[in-house]
């Protein structure tokens, strides 16, 4: 982070220097003047055929000039040729070809002369050439044949045009041919090979011209290379060798010098161009080129390298870069050097430029026309366009080499002189006016004008004025008298008023008074100070991951009486603010950041008066980018080693490089994982295996993730061998009662190390003396028919390939298929251990009826009936399941209150044996589940309402319930209150005693096991009593005598007595609750909640209970027993799969019951109970 220093004229506002400090004095316009030429073309103007050509020549002057040309120093009569105009109020010349004529007729040397009755002004002589593109000329380019190794030129020869062209070369399929220090293009359009090399004539080279002013293109017929070699280029392993001449076997040369040749040259330079010195040799290897000064260093500030080193720029030469230089070529054969000397010559240049002179009558002056050149140039004084020997006599004229002094002027002396300063090399011309004025003071800025400046700056207050004799002027301040020089004041000669440093106190109003002998004149300005802006919080440097956010602040600090701006810059150019960043006032924030967002940022506040900056940089880490140019070297027969280039780490150092490989037999295109190696190697030696064709390449891995993949390496095929390993996981399990299927796990392309592998597989029964039986088997698989149930067999696999066979291997251990047991458990006891509970106990069977391996007991269970009377139950078998030879378990999770019947069966892998004896136990009454839907209403102050449904699951003969509610205000809680209820009552009122406290009330129900699961509410806080009562009794004194409101107070007492004649008839039905008979038969459609698995308690006409209960027996998916025989002190049982806890539920709906048969599922306990006494 670091503050950029605004420049000084930045906090300089509203600076009106309208004349510098020495700079050329302006007559006002509306006074006499000689002319004054303002525009004109450059000396050597080049136009396009295609356009019209167009010569500028403006000028000023009072009155206003005429104008007339030459061309090639003859008068240019312009009336006599049609195609020629001038425009208006204006000397430019204009011609126009749209009805034919050729530019060429027109190239030429043409002077603009402008005059008036006070004299002529010139124009330089410009020079008038039309740009020319010429083709190509047609030629036959028979192939270029050379040797490897050796150097080449291939010459460009452009035609000639006007200007030059730009000159490049591309190659047949129209790419730019890719250069570097070994082929490159020289400054004169050649193609250059510092050596050859086979892969050079992949391609053919073409040299095109592009001409500026036509925007043309011409190419000339491409060379076609022929490379000569001795060593055919077969071995692609080489392609991108470090050392490619070695490899290749080419003669390696010192290096020798293409362009320039010879050991010395020398070159010549004007001052003020660029200086472009040149040097490329041959040689093998490529040689390097280095530059240097005798005598002295190379200047830093102007000199630049080009084209790989091979190109020395110096910019705007001055005389002391003259000298010599030389060029040092270099590899490791040895060195050359060229010296070139430098010799800087000078067109003219200005040293002392004159200037127009205003004089008062009687007054006396100068002209002085200084310049300098190499050679020395000549001076040639002119007036009025005519040479200064030719002109009359003037006896207050004087001319003294480059001066001309005038004295006692009159106003017959008014004229324009011209000085023409030349030498070979080019010339100057420049025009200067005397004018004889008599004119009083007068200022040429508008009038009270307010200038506003920031505290502490260097200021310049400027005051134009005009007066001939050239007036006085003097500053005030505030209208006080004394004259403001000196101090913190500084008066220039032209009457700017410079202010060193403004403080507060220079704020004010400034005069200026300008004086001649023929009167005077005034204006004044206002001078404000404003407070300077700063950035007091500058954003700082930061380092951020790709795709998290960034955000630099930037706060200021301004003159609150200016308009602050605040900007960004990236990398110094406008900032873009696109959908990833948020500018706000005083930050920055760039979200999700890429790799583009890294660079430095900049803060710009600024006002119109001035600005500061601050800088900051963001570092952007970013994943590497992908290594590149794979080599494969020191091939072996089963190591080679792999070189790459490490490609940018994106500012997080690379930590680890995964080299991957690929084989085009067993999986082609697919690339595996071959070894890692630390991010500070390029290079490694990979172990291969046999007969495998590889291809390599490498992945980067930093901290913020991984490269893309490098390009694949060459292929590199390794030669065969027998394998040395032999396929894994090798099995041996039947399918069906009479066979045994062997599998393996298939060998891959790195351990199959030679073609047509294929398996021996070797089996024999385990313990016997059977010869081995063996087939080759192709794939992974054999299946052995016409085995003994459930019997044990040696297993081999061996691997085979053309080469030969694998190892020896291990046997394995298989075993032929299973058939189902054929004997039951016996003596199995059934402990009822409480309501959900039970725990079991059986006799194992033996191993010989089991006819396989023994996986589990399983018990199979259902609900034969509820002890509650005529209650439908589902009796959908469940199970519970008991893993490996054990001989107890615990089914938990089962119905209160209920018959249950139970068998159980030894399960191998074929599947269940012959059933148990079937045993009968009943599951105790338990306590029931929490009532249903408990609503706290509360109609009034005065009272709340309670109601509430049964227990989704009784779980035995409800008792009734029991309501506890406690009356609380904030952290102040009353005594509790316990009420108990029939088990018919779902309805209870509380009085209340207060007012202003809430009540929590707490439900349970109960059979004679205890109580349930309890419910809790608490009422809603008291309502505010006093603006409610007084709106509503202010609205109903208002529309109760409304015809609208009646009818509608009517309607609604007709619903409410038809709802109350409905609620009266279906409570009177619901006094009584025998229950119907459902077991075992099923529902019928005319009762939809039958339909759905539920049961109604009813009367004698079978009409449902108004809030019965909608399930009995509910299906809930299978859960991890939270019983085991740990929790009954039968020992270290696991949980549910383990321990014998049942798998399944009872169904809420029968429905669900029938569809979902196949879930192991059981409903925690029965859903309702019976509300009547049993």
């Amino acid at each position: 982070m670091a503050r950029q220093p605004a420049p000084p004229w930045v906090h300089t506002a509203f600076l009106l220097c309208l004349l510098s400090l020495g700079g050329a004095i302006e007559i006002p316009m509306d006074l006499t003047q000689p002319p004054t030429i303002t525009k004109q073309s450059v000396k050597d103007h080049i136009v396009d055929p295609r356009d019209n050509i167009l010569i500028e020549c403006e000028a000023k002057g009072n009155p206003a000039p005429s104008f007339h040309w030459t061309r090639n120093s003859r008068f240019f009569n312009i009336a006599k040729d049609p195609r020629v105009s001038m425009r208006r109020r204006s000397g430019t010349l204009v011609i126009d070809f749209r009805s034919g004529g050729r530019p060429e007729e027109y190239e030429g040397e043409y002077q603009c002369f402008a005059r008036n009755k006070f004299g002529t002004a010139l124009s330089n002589r410009i020079r008038l050439q039309v740009s020319k593109s010429p083709l190509w000329p047609k030629e036959n380019l028979d192939p270029v044949v050379v040797q490897e190794g050796a150097p080449l030129t291939l010459q460009c020869n452009p035609p000639p045009g006007l200007p030059s062209p730009v000159i490049f070369w591309m190659s047949s399929s129209m790419e730019p041919i890719a250069q570097d220090k070994r082929v490159s293009q020289g400054h004169n359009g050649d193609l250059y090979f510092s050596n050859v090399m086979l892969q050079d004539m992949q391609t053919d080279y073409s040299c095109n011209a592009r001409f500026h002013f036509t925007h043309t293109i011409q190419q000339k017929n491409p060379f076609t290379l022929k490379v000569l070699t001795n060593h055919p280029y077969n071995d692609s392993s080489l392609r991108n060798h470090p050392d490619m001449y070695s490899a290749r076997g080419v003669a390696e040369r010192t290096p020798s010098f293409m362009y320039p040749q010879g050991t010395a040259s020398s070159q010549m330079v004007l001052r003020g161009m660029d200086l472009l010195l040149e040097c490329i040799a041959s040689g093998v290897p490529t040689p390097d080129i280095a530059w240097y000064k005798k005598g002295g260093d190379l200047p830093s500030d102007k000199a630049k390298f080009e084209n790989f080193n091979k190109a020395l720029r110096i910019t705007n030469v001055s005389e002391e870069d003259s000298g010599e230089y030389f060029c040092l070529a270099s590899n490791k054969m040895g060195s050359i050097r060229h010296t070139i000397s430098v010799r800087v010559k000078a067109a003219p240049y200005w040293l002392d430029e004159p200037k127009n002179l205003i004089l008062a009558p009687g007054e006396d002056g100068r002209l002085v026309c200084r310049a300098n050149g190499n050679p020395k140039p000549t001076v040639q004084w002119m007036v009025n366009g005519e040479p200064l020997q030719s002109a009359p006599p003037n006896p207050n004229r004087e001319v003294a080499g480059d001066t001309i002094i005038f004295r006692d002027t009159q106003i017959s002396s008014r004229a324009v002189y011209q000085c023409n300063t030349s030498n070979e090399h080019g010339y100057l011309l420049a025009n200067a006016f005397v004018s004889v004025l008599d004119v009083p003071p007068r200022m040429l800025s508008p009038r009270n004008q307010l200038i506003r400046v920031i505290l502490y700056n260097r200021t310049r207050l400027d005051c134009p004025f005009f007066g001939s004799p050239i007036p006085t002027l003097r500053w005030f301040k505030n209208g006080q008298g004394s004259n403001l020089d000196g101090g913190n004041y500084h008066v220039y000669e032209n009457g700017s008023l410079e202010i060193k440093m403004i403080r507060k106190e220079d704020q004010g109003i400034y005069t200026c008074v300008a004086t001649n002998i023929l009167g005077k004149a005034e204006n004044q300005v206002r001078l404000e100070v404003k407070d300077p802006t700063r950035i007091y919080r500058m954003p700082e440097d930061q380092v951020a991951k790709r795709g998290t956010t960034v955000h630099l602040e930037c706060r200021v600090k301004h003159d609150p009486s200016l308009k602050l701006t605040v900007s960004w810059l990236k990398d110094d150019e406008p900032l873009y603010i696109g959908n990833r960043m948020k500018k706000e006032d005083d930050s920055l924030t760039i979200f999700g950041v890429a790799e583009r967002d890294q660079g430095s940022y900049t803060c710009v506040a600024s006002t119109e008066l001035d600005q500061d900056l601050a800088k900051a940089y963001l570092t952007v880490l970013g994943r590497p980018d992908r290594p590149r140019d794979l080599e494969l070297t020191d091939l072996a027969e089963r190591s080679v080693r792999l070189t790459w280039i490490p490609g940018d780490d994106n500012n997080s150092p690379i930590t680890d490089y995964v080299v991957q490989f690929e084989e085009d037999q067993f999986q082609p295109g697919v690339w595996h994982d071959h070894s890692k190696y630390p991010g500070s190697v390029n290079s490694a030696v990979l172990r291969l295996s046999p007969y495998v064709n590889y291809q390599f390449r490498v992945i980067a891995i930093n901290e913020v993730g991984s490269s893309h993949p490098s390009l694949p390496s060459e292929r590199y095929r390794t030669s065969g061998a027998p394998p040395e390993s032999n396929p894994g996981d090798v099995k041996g399990e039947g399918t069906r009662k009479n066979n045994m299927e062997i599998t393996w796990t298939p060998m891959n392309a790195t351990s199959a190390f030679g073609p047509n592998l294929r398996y021996i597989v070797k089996w024999r029964r385990r313990e016997t003396r059977e010869a081995w039986n063996n087939v080759t088997v192709w794939g992974s698989r054999y299946v052995v028919g016409q085995t003994p149930v459930y019997v044990p067999y040696e297993i081999r696999v061996q691997a085979e390939n053309d080469f030969g066979k694998g190892p020896e291997p291990e046997s394995v251990i298989g075993y032929s298929g299973e058939d189902y047991p054929r004997a039951a458990p016996t003596e199995v006891k059934v402990r009822v251990m409480n309501s959900t509970a039970i725990s079991l106990q059986w006799n194992r069977v033996y191993s010989d009826t089991v006819q396989g391996q023994l996986r589990e007991y399983r018990a199979y269970y259902w609900r034969e009936s509820s002890l509650l009377k005529n209650l439908w139950v589902s009796q959908k078998r469940q199970q519970a399941s008991f893993p490996g030879d054990r001989l107890r378990g615990v089914v938990s999770r089962l119905f209160p209150y209920s018959n249950y019947k139970l068998e159980m069966v030894v399960v191998n892998g074929r599947g269940d044996g012959p059933r148990s004896e079937t045993k009968e136990f009943t599951t105790p009454e338990g306590v029931p589940s929490a009532p249903r839907r408990f609503r706290v209403r509360q109609p009034n102050l005065e009272t709340i309402n309670l109601e509430w449904d049964h227990p989704e699951h009784p779980n035995g003969i409800m008792l009734g319930y029991t309501l506890k509610y406690v009356a609380f205000n904030g952290t102040k809680v009353g005594k509790q209150i316990v009420e108990n209820f029939s088990p018919n009552q779902t309805k209870f009122t509380v009085q209340r005693t207060d007012p202003v406290s809430r009540y929590r009330f707490t439900l349970s129900a109960r059979t004679q096991v205890g109580s349930g699961e309890a419910v809790t509410e608490e009422s809603p806080a008291p309502p505010n009593e006093a603006t409610p009562t007084a709106a509503y009794t202010n609205n109903q004194a208002d529309i109760a005598t409304q015809g609208w409101f009646i009818g509608l107070m009517c309607a609604i007492a007709l619903l409410v007595l038809i709802l109350l004649i409905v609620c009266f008839i279906k409570r009177s039905r619901g006094g009584k609750y025998p229950v119907r008979e459902k077991k075992d038969v099923p529902l019928g459609p005319e009762d939809p909640k039958e339909e759905d698995g539920s049961f109604d308690y009813s009367d004698e006409d079978n009409k449902p209970l108004q809030g019965s209960q909608t399930s009995l027996d509910g299906t809930i998916k299978q859960q991890e027993s939270d019983d085991s025989l740990v929790d009954y002190g039968e020992g270290g049982e696991g949980q549910f799969n383990e321990d014998g806890s049942f798998i399944g539920q009872y169904t809420v709906k029968k429905d669900k019951d029938e569809t979902e048969g196949n879930e192991s599922s059981e409903a925690t306990s029965p859903v309702n109970a019976i509300y009547s006494l049993a």
